[in-house]
């Protein structure tokens, strides 16, 4: 019987938040934050998740203080060096949204080279997006001419059919607007360095309760 696929988008919020509150600096906070992530990406799988597409940096971000922004870049890096081996064992493909002209070398060749190395993963999707805003990408999608919603969609990425906010707030912060049209919402109060894999269960049993109607009626 073949998986009915199911694409999560996670706007992962609060790490430096929870950093601060432990009197720690923000730094502390995205290295739990990767923590979080690692332990996400193993349990997706095994909830059905088929599609995983992570919030990691907007294009807003480069507005934060430099030392910041550099120290996010290096986490980056070092995700890619520890964990492509490792997805590319387990069946996890690896894919960057958003633009990779403005990230610092080496950042862009590791980026292909991490894609190359997991192109063959069926387990899991995991698509990172990095300098990414969703009002840029349907503008960057729009110039290409398209004719359709299906053409804008294919150039965009597949419909999210659930959105998992952390930190409490409530909003989309131009993530994945054109492919959200009608996915469900799940807000947690919990900073992301603190989520694991009951919350995304928790979350999943919670989108399982809802009736999707696609604007379409109940009957």
């Amino acid at each position: 019987m073949t998986q009915r696929s199911l694409h999560v988008a996670i706007i992962m919020d609060g790490n430096g938040r929870w950093a601060q509150g432990r009197g720690w600096p923000r730094a502390a906070g995205h290295r739990a934050g990767m923590e979080a992530l690692r332990r996400t990406v193993e349990a997706a799988p095994k909830l059905g998740i088929t599609t995983l597409t992570v919030y990691a940096f907007s294009s807003d971000n480069w507005k934060r203080p430099a030392g910041e922004v550099r120290a996010l870049m290096a986490l980056f890096r070092n995700y890619i060096r520890r964990e492509t081996a490792k997805c590319a064992r387990n069946g996890v493909r690896i894919s960057l949204i958003g633009r990779r002209d403005r990230l610092p070398f080496p950042l862009p060749g590791m980026v292909d080279e991490m894609e190359a190395a997991t192109r063959d993963g069926q387990k899991l999707h995991l698509r990172l997006a990095v300098d990414y805003s969703g009002r840029d990408a349907i503008l960057e999608a729009a110039r290409s001419s398209v004719a359709s919603r299906e053409e804008m969609s294919a150039r965009l990425g597949p419909d999210v059919d659930l959105v998992i906010r952390t930190s409490g707030e409530q909003r989309v912060s131009d993530f994945l607007i054109w492919e959200s049209a009608y996915a469900e919402f799940h807000f947690t109060p919990r900073f992301w360095p603190d989520f694991g894999a009951a919350d995304l269960a928790l979350a999943l049993e919670d989108f399982r309760q809802r009736n999707r109607r696609f604007g379409a009626t109940a009957a």
